[in-house]
């Protein structure tokens, strides 16, 4: 069982340099303090912002930008990709038809990033 997660809950990429704030549009209208997340507000650049600098070999930019650098493993500007929902989500807690997101939900970024949840924003709303 983990809390819910709500707009601003600090995540990470495991490829990223630095942490990042979800950000959850009202259009779920669940609101606590902030709205609450369900596992579709995985949008990059709308949900999902960038995690300062990307370290994976697997994005195309950090790669040409090594091999230019002879080897020496070279950060670019993280640009998240992601191709499918958080999971696993709350099995029993609904919003808007979807089903909540909770701190134990994983994202997969198409350049091999696990995005987690560190601060899920609420202390109070425990689910599934």
């Amino acid at each position: 069982m983990g809390f819910a997660v709500c707009g601003g809950a600090m995540c990470s990429c495991s490829f990223g340099l630095a942490p990042s704030a979800l950000m959850i549009t009202p259009e779920n209208k669940t609101v606590t303090t902030m709205p609450l997340a369900t596992i579709m507000d995985n949008v990059p650049l709308k949900n999902i912002m960038p995690f300062g600098m990307c370290t994976s070999l697997a994005n195309p930019q950090v790669a040409a930008a090594t091999a230019a650098a002879l080897g020496v493993l070279t950060p670019m500007p993280c640009i998240p990709v992601i191709a499918a929902p958080w999971a696993p989500g709350s099995p029993t807690v609904w919003i808007a038809n979807k089903p909540a997101l909770n701190q134990n939900s994983k994202l997969i970024c198409n350049w091999g990033g696990i995005i987690q949840v560190n601060t899920p924003g609420t202390m109070q709303i425990q689910i599934p």
